[in-house]
């Protein structure tokens, strides 16, 4: 199929681009090119650099390259951000959403993968989270997905749209074949950050909160690679065909690493020590965050090649490894 990829120039989508060739398909990215790297892009991959708040011009391409399928990874997703600038966030990941589902209105695309989150769940009541948990973000990022998964609802009963949301939990790692990888600015997330640390990039790592009600005392993550969630958007393609689908699906392993088993990883995989500093617990960090994700296993036939923490970590380092300043590099 033709499939277009909001962000595909981003850390997911990227990685979703390849995964899409793999399994036949053609993509077509489109991306403002905020945070996306030209070095992540393929040569004959058709590339578009647009804003999905160009509707107009969203419209057009979704015709001219006869678009069966959209997938949108195109959101800003710094949790602390969200909350000091929440119109931003409003703006780029509820409005430009409207205006990109308005454009696949407007071209007669009836099928969409949405990129969720685990934090419409916000602070979790039981573990694992199932899809049914109740959803109560506490940011404005996580109420922005939550948002955009009411509308896909709406849309749904009142349009026919066929639409799956995937509620990630900690994308990580990096293309097995060391291709791409991940290279935020800034960068916020810990396995990158204790990476810089093994390579001398950084001379410690803040580890913040030491005493939460866990095994060793650090916050629990689900850690899940970046190709297997590409992987999973893919599967749900066939169950998209019948109008009025509508499909909630959590992607993790449901095998919670501490933050001290995440530094401990990394230090077998490279070798190198990572040097923490302990810092009290930053405000808004659950203990514990982990998936059941039984059914995506289940319904999709989703394989997670990447069920340890060494295993996602192997091709991070990989990636950093040799490319210790990101995309620059290469």
């Amino acid at each position: 199929m033709n499939v277009l990829v909001a962000g595909g120039a981003g850390y997911i989508g990227s990685h979703c681009v390849r995964q899409l060739i793999a399994a036949g398909h053609r993509p077509i990215v489109v991306d403002n090119m905020i945070y996306g790297h030209t070095k992540a892009l393929l040569q004959n991959t058709p590339f578009y650099h647009v804003d999905l708040l160009d509707e107009t011009k969203i419209t057009e391409i979704l015709k001219a390259e006869k678009i069966d399928i959209v997938i949108h990874f195109a959101a800003f997703c710094y949790v602390g951000e969200s909350v000091t600038d929440p119109l931003k966030y409003y703006k780029n990941n509820v409005s430009a959403t409207v205006s990109l589902l308005s454009a696949m209105r407007s071209a007669g695309v009836t099928q969409f993968v949405f990129s969720s989150t685990c934090a419409t769940y916000g602070t979790p009541t039981t573990l694992p989270i199932t899809e049914n948990a109740p959803q109560k973000p506490i940011n404005p990022y996580g109420q922005t997905k939550l948002d955009v998964e009411n509308l896909l609802k709406a849309l749904s009963h009142a349009n026919g749209l066929s639409f799956a949301a995937f509620r990630y939990f900690n994308a990580a790692g990096a293309a097995s074949d060391g291709s791409i990888g991940e290279d935020h600015s800034p960068e916020t997330h810990l396995i990158p950050l204790a990476i810089d640390v093994a390579l001398g990039k950084r001379a410690h790592l803040e580890l913040y909160g030491t005493d939460y009600p866990t095994p060793d005392g650090t916050c629990l993550r689900d850690y899940v690679h970046v190709d297997d969630l590409s992987r999973a958007h893919i599967a749900a393609f066939e169950k998209l065909k019948t109008p009025g689908t509508q499909l909630f699906y959590n992607l993790g392993t449901g095998k919670p690493t501490s933050n001290r088993e995440v530094i401990s990883a990394i230090e077998r995989v490279s070798g190198k020590k990572v040097t923490i500093i302990e810092k009290p617990r930053r405000a808004g960090d659950p203990a514990s965050l982990y998936a059941n994700s039984s059914k995506a296993i289940q319904e999709l036939g989703w394989n997670i090649q990447y069920p340890t923490i060494d295993s996602i970590v192997k091709t991070a380092w990989a990636w950093h490894s040799k490319n210790p300043n990101g995309y620059a590099d290469k």
